[in-house]
């Protein structure tokens, strides 16, 4: 089994399950798309980068992680680089593999940046300039997954372990490629 360094995570299978089926949404959900047949954690490998935008004069640094897998999820904000203290060493099965090249996963993780730059306000842009510099060594985030459903058809729901919130579509979408294609 691979090894693999992720953020530890703050949320129990015990707390997820709970998350899955409890309150006003795990109800709808159970009655829509059937009982949660299966708790499952799997993890998604990030790159991390530090980023610095010059705007109007002014810079701002960020530390940001885009997934190694394929680019396509939302960018991570970390306070700062998470320390030893933060990450555990474990073995799992439950991790697809990095597929992005250093060079394109910095061209996204600029392209991304400007792109919710922009959404916050174009007319505010003057001069603006972003660098994203990769950092040593990659990392994983934890998500819970809740495989749910009656007889053949199945359905799936994500949180992430770290922040305790649902994830939507992409999410869903990365662990769906990654179940169903060969290995």
């Amino acid at each position: 089994m691979p090894r693999i360094r992720s953020l530890r995570p703050n949320v129990s299978r015990e707390e997820a399950l709970e998350q899955f089926t409890q309150g006003i949404p795990g109800i709808f959900r159970s009655a829509a798309l059937g009982p949660v047949r299966s708790v499952a954690d799997f993890y998604v490998p990030f790159g991390l980068f530090q980023v610095t935008i010059w705007n109007a004069g002014r810079h701002d640094n960020q530390v940001l992680g885009l997934d190694s897998v394929s680019g396509s999820l939302d960018l991570y904000h970390f306070e700062h680089i998470p320390d030893s203290s933060e990450l555990l060493s474990i073995d799992t099965r439950n991790c697809p593999p990095a597929r992005l090249d250093v060079d394109r996963a910095r061209d996204l993780v600029v392209e991304k940046v400007r792109r919710m730059l922009f959404q916050k306000g174009f007319f505010r842009m003057r001069n603006l300039r972003i660098e994203a510099a990769p950092l040593a060594g990659e990392l994983c985030i934890p998500y819970w997954v809740a495989f749910r459903g009656r007889r053949t058809r199945v359905y799936i729901s994500v949180i992430d372990a770290v922040r305790r919130k649902p994830e939507g579509a992409k999410v869903r979408q990365l662990l769906q490629a990654w179940l169903t294609t060969p290995s």
